[in-house]
C-alpha cells in the first residue's frame, strides 16, 4: 500500500504542479475560456488559488522525499483535500457539471493519501 500512495502522491502533486504554475503563469484573464469559473474569482484570489496548488504539490512530495517533517505530506494532501471540495461546490453552484469529474477524483485522490499517511501507512 505504501507504493500504491507514493504513486498517488506523484500523480497528484504533477497534476496540480501543472495546474498552479498554469495559473501563476498564465494568469486568470489568459485562462478564462478555459475556466470559466475564473470569472467569479478576483486576480489576486485566481493568483493564489495557483499558489495553493503548487505548495500543496511541493508538499505532497519533497517531506517524504528529504526526510524534514514528514507529517507535512498528509497535512498538504489535507490542505489539497479542502481546495478540491471548494473546487467542486464552485463547479456545482456554477452548473460546470462537465469540469467536475476531474476536482472530484483529485478530492478523492487528496483525502487517500491524507487517510493513508495519518493513520496506518505513515512515512
Amino acid at each position: 500500500m505504501n507504493t500504491v500512495l507514493w504513486i498517488l502522491q506523484i500523480v497528484l502533486a504533477a497534476a496540480m504542479l501543472g495546474a498552479g504554475a498554469a495559473k501563476l503563469i498564465q494568469g486568470r484573464e489568459k485562462l478564462l475560456g478555459k475556466m470559466g469559473w475564473a470569472e467569479d474569482f478576483s486576480d489576486g484570489l485566481f493568483r493564489t488559488i495557483g499558489a495553493v496548488e503548487v505548495l500543496a504539490a511541493l508538499g505532497l512530495i519533497l517531506p517524504a522525499v528529504t526526510g524534514i517533517a514528514p507529517v507535512l505530506v498528509p497535512i498538504a494532501a489535507l490542505g489539497l483535500a479542502i481546495t478540491m471540495l471548494g473546487a467542486v461546490i464552485v463547479h456545482v453552484r456554477r452548473k460546470e457539471y462537465g469540469q467536475l469529474p476531474p476536482s472530484a477524483i483529485f478530492l478523492v485522490l487528496a483525502v487517500v493519501i491524507a487517510w493513508g499517511r495519518f493513520g496506518p501507512y505513515p512515512l
